[in-house]
């Protein structure tokens, strides 16, 4: 039995082991959207820039049109919400009577990243906006 057990313990640790080093293939990486926030725009993305350069450092947008000229705009809208829950408890007891109280707290935020790349006919950065709001 206890082989079996040393097995069945062997078996579940690698699997979790295997499971740690799994890399999904839209984490992150080289253009991946964790490189979405305020200060990569505004660090990294420059008037002139080639279009290539733009999509290695944010990834590909969410949106792609085109303005009046036929120009290419590209659009990222990034959201992210977070929620926060938190419990105290105290328990008190004594030979015949007991007490308890508790107390659950919960916040929530949400974050909203919108960059907005307009591109002129040669494919380069002609202008940018960006617009971070939390709440």
């Amino acid at each position: 039995m206890k082989a079996a057990s040393y097995v069945v313990w062997s078996v579940l640790f690698s699997a979790v082991m295997m499971s740690a080093c799994y890399k999904h293939p839209t984490d992150a990486g080289p253009g991946a959207a964790t490189n979405l926030t305020v200060g990569t725009v505004q660090g990294s993305i420059k008037v002139g820039m080639p279009a290539s350069d733009v999509a290695t450092i944010l990834g590909s947008p969410n949106i792609v049109t085109t303005d009046e000229k036929r120009r290419e705009v590209w659009i990222y809208d990034k959201v992210s919400s977070s929620r926060v829950d938190t419990a105290n408890s105290a328990f008190g007891t004594l030979i015949i009577l007991g007490g308890s109280t508790s107390q659950n707290q919960s916040s929530s935020t949400q974050k909203t990243l919108t960059i907005i790349i307009k591109f002129d006919e040669e494919k380069k950065v002609r202008d940018f906006a960006y617009n971070f709001t939390q709440f």
